[in-house]
């Protein structure tokens, strides 16, 4: 199967990130975020899902593959991968606003059959990148991203408004890539 030279490119820079190279995570982050975007959104039509579930939904897949990246197999083509992380995220979400969805086995077999035993180093990498930030913006990506709270709910339980929550998380996710950036220059 033949894949799109963006993909090869994508992949390329995902590489060359997964061992270090702080240009070319920036590099993919940029152009992979359309691309995120576009699906999310034509996720968020098939499953009924509201417009303004897209950049959250947007945001959560930027989160979960800086924190998966190493769980790419680089034999394998990275859109697929990407599309992935993208539905379960919106699963994800509309799970938290108490919406039932239902997907076809068709869309889950590959990841059904990947062997997904977390690694204690990921964890404990996840803590010390998560201390680099400061509160509300680590209970807000502890809360989001890793405990799979809603917008609306963490908002609720910090006392803040779910506009200022989004704030929060986008500002969260720069900082922990330019955390990550600092990170990969000082042991590069």
């Amino acid at each position: 199967m033949k894949y799109s030279a963006r993909e090869e490119e994508w992949a390329a820079w995902m590489r060359a990130a997964i061992a270090g190279d702080a240009t070319a995570y920036d590099r993919l982050l940029k152009a992979v975020t359309p691309y995120l975007r576009s699906i999310a959104r034509r996720r968020c039509d098939q499953f009924g899902a509201p417009p303004s579930e897209v950049e959250d939904v947007v945001q959560e897949v930027l989160l979960a593959v800086h924190l998966k990246r190493g769980t790419w197999d680089v034999s394998r083509p990275i859109g697929p991968w990407l599309s992935t992380i993208v539905r379960n995220k919106l699963i994800d979400s509309l799970r938290r606003r108490g919406r039932h969805v239902s997907v076809p086995i068709e869309d889950v077999m590959e990841t059904l059959e990947a062997d997904h035993q977390e690694d204690g180093a990921d964890r404990i990498d996840v803590d010390r990148m998560l201390e680099g930030l400061r509160d509300p913006q680590r209970e807000i990506v502890r809360s989001i991203s890793l405990g799979g709270a809603g917008i609306r709910e963490t908002a609720e339980r910090l006392q803040m408004t779910e506009g200022a929550v989004r704030v929060a998380l986008h500002r969260a996710l720069k900082g922990l890539a330019a955390l990550y950036r600092s990170n990969t220059r000082e042991n590069g």
